[in-house]
């Protein structure tokens, strides 16, 4: 074996280090080494060397194409227009070498070829030359197979390439709709050269590729249509054959431009149904569920057209309902899902009424099919304490599986009504209840899953049952609450009971067995039913609060009782619900209530407090204030202005409680979080009401932001800023002036932090800052952007631009946005009840916005068009782009400046010179030609290539990192 050359042996030698098992420290390294690798120049030769090289290992090799393809998509610019030819040589060359694998290398060469031959506009004869250069030798059929397949999906991938729109959509013409009827040609003709040729999967692939080039008349009117029906009774082709077909299935999807492909498809589809029974039978679980797929597309594809002559595709509804009832996985029915959704979707329009009476004992059958599915598995062992015999994967996908089914019991119900659904659920109960109820004791519930399972399909459709339904459910709600104790029967039914309470608020009679039933559950051992027990008082009390309002003080006496027993999301449930009945109380009862239910939640955070060092006791503490604040959030009265407000007196007595916590837990940021929200909710709910304790809140809010540089008091300031803005009802100019003084010192406060530490140390921090700029700027705009203040927030956006974290970046841009939108003539806070003279932007204000960016643009667009380039994460794009076109819109002669000066800034060999003078003369032509808008499009699709080619991470290395690379052989 040849010796490997030093010219890529450090190349070969981290590749080597990534696979191994080496440490992290030395795998980073090599990582970072062969991510500046891929992107030199000199890549290009090193990995033809390694390719032609017979010392390099496999993983090499393949590490080599990958770094190829990379080279190919994104940096032909480095090489000169004239060493094309000889690079496509060369790959044909390499193809012949490889042609008879490995596979992984021999793919990523096609690949290579497929995306030289999208940029080399000069070469015409693409499909010509590569038969003539590969087509002879049988060995290079599977070659020329593996390019005829990634031709179309690279094509359709051709944005990655450095191609203007029009040399895109005219080299997609000629490489795939010129070459379409050649391309099938070619395919036909191997299909029928041998019983192996129609059965290679690889066949199979290219016609899945070329399904949407292809008209489809050309497909299924060809013996190809023959050839992938057949290979569906093959083991080895039958995956590629149900992808091509289900491929071919979805271009049908226009049913009216279809119709004469739908009847030549029709017949072949329902011919595969006897293979549901034989694949059920002989527990061939892939076959089973591909030839359920193949129908479930069909029905997806065709559904209007089954609602429009349902009898004629009765036989494949009745196959698609069929892989519903033999799937005794639960693995394939789920792919049938979306048919089901679909199909009623028409069924229950108006026009097609018709074709639902045709198919309501199918949705029916359905209904049965599904409650049969949602039972819980019995294990082999009999251990009813582990049903997944430690299978917490296969438990958690049940789960989720359960509440999908749950959705199409929807859908049926729709179909058929929600009566005969439930009476089919109350069938089921009432059957265990004479079969098995008599058998079943404490601990001792035989067949509970045949119990359990039809109430959770009653649970299900809780939704979709009207408050007046006076059939069904007056004979399931007494059957419910009297159901032997089982703990997973418990938990369904104390949970259906919950999704019913709208019902049961029309319906008072049954409320006090339920609410029996739900109280005792408060009491069991399983922290299962407890939460569920909490949940469903929740849904009662919300809901049935009217009927709840005059039991407040026995509701209180459980609520103190049962609290501290619950987990901070149940005692969160719990006091949403309770607080749902105080919020119904009248008027003159709501302090007392508050005091009643709240005073006792105070207490208890004081007493905690004394002694509160760990950080368990801390996290009690926060979940207690929040407790607090859901009062806040459920309970606020109608109070005429003028008049005292109940809540607010409750509000004025907790103040110094709150503060000292502020005092006391500083560093605390839980305690502070929870403290600011119910600052915040004490604002959103009673607003106007809250004037008189501005002062002391503001203080508080001002201390504690200069003491602890935490976001959540700048969060609660812009509540303030929200509810007391300019010209707001009951809002006087004293006051006004006063919260944007209270702005600018928070402001103030947070510069001075910025300017101490770096951003990376003041993400949240940055953020709700400038979610409350943006607020400001809406709320305040004739104050703040004349403030003296507006230059250094400017000047901490750009700052904070460095950051890599998505949250603080998006409100910076959102923020810059929105200043940016005073600029124009338009005013973004104006509203059309305002006269017309009111909803412009004065010219003070467009004056000022165009000063402060002559001061800050340039940095601005740096930062912007850097982020864009290299740091931003994928979602700030649309906002990034839109800062840069809304300084196109208000400076675009200085924006062209700071654009071209950022351009000339990127690192030498980065982007090619044409590239950048495209890049300028185009925005040039933009702000000439008034287009102005056009600009963003240039600037996303240059900054998007320029990452992609020097700063994402080019494929193969994270493969490389799992060891993933696998060869036959």
């Amino acid at each position: 074996m040849a010796t490997v050359t030093n010219g890529y042996a450090p190349v070969l030698a981290a590749v080597d280090t990534m696979q191994s098992n080496t440490d992290r420290a030395q795998k980073g390294q090599a990582h970072e080494f062969l991510d500046r690798f891929q992107k030199t120049p000199e890549a290009w030769n090193t990995t033809f060397a390694i390719l032609q090289s017979d010392g390099a290992t496999v993983q090499g090799k393949m590490f080599a194409a990958t770094t190829l393809k990379g080279k190919i998509i994104y940096d032909v610019h480095q090489l000169p227009r004239e060493a094309l030819p000889p690079l496509r040589d060369t790959l044909l060359s390499l193809l012949s070498t490889y042609r008879t694998g490995p596979k992984p290398i021999r793919t990523q060469l096609c690949v290579c070829l497929a995306n030289l031959a999208i940029q080399m506009i000069e070469w015409k004869d693409v499909l010509s030359l590569i038969l003539s250069a590969l087509g002879n030798d049988p060995q290079s059929i599977p070659c020329v197979l593996e390019f005829l397949h990634v031709l179309p999906e690279e094509v359709t991938e051709g944005r990655k390439v450095n191609l203007s729109e029009d040399e895109l959509i005219d080299r997609t013409r000629e490489l795939l709709e010129d070459n379409a009827q050649q391309v099938l040609a070619l395919l036909t003709q191997y299909a029928q050269s041998s019983t192996s040729a129609a059965q290679n999967p690889q066949l199979l692939e290219c016609i899945t590729s070329w399904s949407k080039e292809v008209p489809m008349n050309d497909i299924v009117n060809t013996p190809l249509l023959d050839t992938i029906v057949n290979a569906l009774s093959a083991d080895e082709p039958f995956e590629a054959a149900v992808e091509c077909l289900s491929a071919i299935l979805n271009e049908t999807r226009d049913v009216d431009e279809c119709l004469g492909i739908i009847q030549t498809l029709y017949p072949r589809i329902v011919s595969l149904r006897p293979k549901i029974a034989q694949a059920a039978d002989e527990e061939d679980a892939d076959t089973f569920k591909g030839i359920s797929r193949i129908f479930a597309e069909a029905g997806e594809a065709w559904a209007v057209l089954i609602a429009r002559v349902p009898q004629q595709f009765r036989d494949l509804v009745e196959g698609i309902l069929e892989s519903c009832a033999r799937d005794k996985d639960k693995d394939a029915v789920s792919v049938t899902f979306k048919f089901w959704y679909d199909f009623k979707q028409y069924l229950t329009l108006d026009k097609y009424m018709d074709a639902r009476m045709v198919y309501v004992d199918v949705f029916s059958k359905l209904v049965d099919i599904m409650i049969s599915h949602l039972e819980f598995p019995m294990p082999e062992s009999g251990n009813e304490k582990d049903l997944f015999e430690g299978d917490r994967e296969q438990e958690e996908k049940f789960r989720e599986f359960r509440h999908q089914m749950g959705d199409v019991l929807k859908d049926c119900s729709e179909v058929i009504g929600v009566t005969e659904c439930l009476q089919k659920s109350y069938t089921l109960i009432d059957q265990w209840v004479t079969n098995y109820g008599p058998q079943a004791s404490a601990g001792n519930v035989p067949h509970w899953q045949k119990l359990e399972a039809p109430l959770f399909s009653m649970r299900s459709l809780g939704k979709m049952v009207p408050a007046d339904e006076n059939i069904m459910l007056p004979r399931l709600i007494p059957l419910i609450v009297q159901i032997p104790d089982h703990q997973k029967v418990r938990f369904q039914a104390v949970m259906t009971l919950g999704r019913y309470t709208e019902w049961t608020a029309q319906h008072p009679d049954t409320l006090q067995p339920q609410l029996n039933f739900i109280m005792a559950s408060f009491q069991y051992p399983s922290k299962e039913v407890i939460n569920a027990a909490a949940l469903s008082l929740k849904y009662f009390c919300n809901d049935c609060a009217e009927l709840l309002k005059d039991y407040s003080a026995q509701l209180q006496q459980f609520y103190s009782q049962v609290l501290d027993t619950l987990p901070a999301g149940s005692q969160e449930e719990v006091t949403d619900g309770v607080a749902s009945v105080v919020a119904r109380l009248p008027t003159d009862q709501i302090y007392g209530n508050l005091k009643l239910y709240c005073d006792p939640i105070v207490q208890g955070v004081m007493a905690t407090a004394s002694n509160a060092t760990t950080d368990a006791a801390k996290l009690a503490i926060a979940d207690k204030v929040q407790l607090l604040t859901t009062f806040f959030q459920v309970v606020q009265p109608y109070v005429q202005q003028g008049q005292e407000h109940p809540a607010v007196k409750y509000c004025q007595e907790i103040m110094p409680f709150l503060g000292a916590l502020v005092d006391n837990f500083i560093a605390h940021t839980p305690i502070m979080e929870r403290v600011c929200r119910c600052y915040r909710y004490m604002i959103f709910s009673y607003r106007t009401a809250m004037t008189p304790l501005l002062p002391q809140l503001a203080d508080k809010l001002s201390s504690g932001f200069t003491s602890s540089r935490q976001g959540c008091f700048l969060w609660a300031t812009d509540s303030i800023v929200r509810e007391f803005s300019e010209g707001a009802e009951h809002v006087d100019e004293a006051t006004t002036s006063a919260i944007f003084h209270f702005f600018e010192q928070q402001a103030t406060t947070f510069l001075r932090a910025l300017n101490d530490l770096p951003p990376e140390e003041l993400p949240d921090v940055i953020e709700d800052f400038f979610r409350l700029s943006i607020d400001i700027l809406l709320f305040y705009p004739h104050r703040a952007i004349p403030s003296q203040l507006m230059s250094p927030i400017l000047s901490a956006a750009s700052t904070s631009l460095t950051l890599l974290k998505e949250e603080p970046i998006i409100s910076t841009l959102h923020f810059l946005r929105d200043f940016l939108a005073y600029g124009d003539e338009s005013s973004p806070s104006s509203n059309f009840d305002q006269p017309e003279a009111n909803r412009t932007n004065p010219p003070e204000i467009r004056a000022r916005v165009r000063q402060l960016l002559a001061e800050q643009g340039e940095t601005m667009t740096q930062r912007v068009m850097t982020g864009m380039m290299y740091s931003f994460p994928r979602d700030c794009f649309p906002d990034a782009s839109g800062v840069l076109l809304a300084m196109f819109q208000v400076v675009p002669d200085m924006m062209a400046v700071w654009v071209r000066g950022t351009v000339g800034m990127l690192p030498q060999g980065s982007i090619s010179p044409q590239e950048s003078e495209r890049l300028l003369t185009n925005i040039q032509q933009r702000i000439q030609s008034g287009e102005v808008r056009k600009i963003r499009t240039l600037l996303q699709d240059f900054t998007n290539s320029y990452r992609r080619r020097n700063v994402a991470p080019r494929e193969g290395l994270g493969r490389l990192e799992a060891s993933r690379f696998r060869f036959p052989g």
